[in-house]
């Protein structure tokens, strides 16, 4: 290869240096190493046609979770739930066929026996406890008038439940069988949960499993809500910010490169 072609082929790496950078750094927040990841890919129940995306990240005693799901209802709260067992029972996501009584609606109680136990409630404020906050839906996430659900929150929890993160997993909340956009008792009438409550607010939406350790990255663009502390890891803010950086650099690097050739190219004419 003769120095032409060698300042070409450096050249050429230069210039998809910036892009690359934005790549890695730009995406997502990435968390440090002794912060391990675990991510859920929320599927649908109930033929709600929701969907989305959960990121889990523990540090210490301090789980901070962060959802992005859509086609929920649009303008209504969703229970959110982490849901399974702390001492190694195997629970995991049901299917169509759990609607034993036939009616059409997999309701909460049915699905329980599945995915298990309500273990914290994910609301946006207050506390987080099963037994208090389980249908606290005044305290749990709205969904835009797309039906997008964006979610973060660093919560405080047993030392169990970090020990046995991977056997737990994520469902959200509310479907709208009869599409009038919002939670009525016409829809599948009262929920088994709470007769005050429609069906509709309580049955499962979607359900997702944890996929594996240290994924390494959280949902872009999520919106922080609740009160929980700052959340684990890198803001997106401050990535987007060094992804800036990282590129300018490599952009002056390029910038001087491009400038030695042209000199040397200018001796050697």
């Amino acid at each position: 290869m003769n120095v032409t072609s060698k300042r070409v082929g450096r050249l050429a790496a230069l210039t998809a240096l910036p892009v690359a950078l934005l790549a890695v750094a730009g995406s997502a927040p990435v968390f440090a190493e002794e912060t391990p990841a675990y991510q859920i890919d929320l599927e649908q129940l109930n033929d709600s046609g929701s969907k989305g995306t959960v990121l889990l990240s523990a540090r210490g005693t301090d789980l901070t979770v962060w959802i992005k799901s859509e086609g929920m209802v649009p303008g209504q709260p969703s229970a959110q739930h982490l849901h399974g067992s702390t001492e190694g029972h195997d629970f995991v996501c049901p299917d169509d066929s759990a609607d034993t009584n036939g009616d059409g609606i997999l309701n909460n109680t049915e699905a329980t026996v599945h995915y298990g136990d309500i273990n914290i409630a994910l609301t946006v404020s207050g506390d987080t406890d099963a037994a208090t906050s389980g249908l606290a839906v005044d305290r749990m996430p709205v969904a835009d008038k797309e039906g997008k659900i964006a979610y973060k929150r660093t919560i405080p929890v047993s030392q169990d439940v970090i020990d046995h993160i991977k056997d737990l997993h994520v469902v959200q909340h509310g479907i709208d069988p009869n599409n009038n956009d919002k939670y009525d008792f016409e829809g599948a009438g009262k929920s088994e949960l709470d007769p005050a409550l429609p069906q509709e607010a309580t049955a499962p939406t979607n359900c997702g499993e944890v996929k594996g350790a240290a994924v390494g990255s959280v949902p872009v663009g999520g919106i922080e809500t609740g009160s929980g502390a700052a959340g684990n890891g890198v803001s997106p803010g401050t990535m987007i910010g060094v992804a800036g950086a990282a590129s300018a650099v490599a952009a002056g690097a390029l910038i001087v490169v491009r400038r030695r050739v042209a000199v040397k190219a200018g001796g050697a004419s």
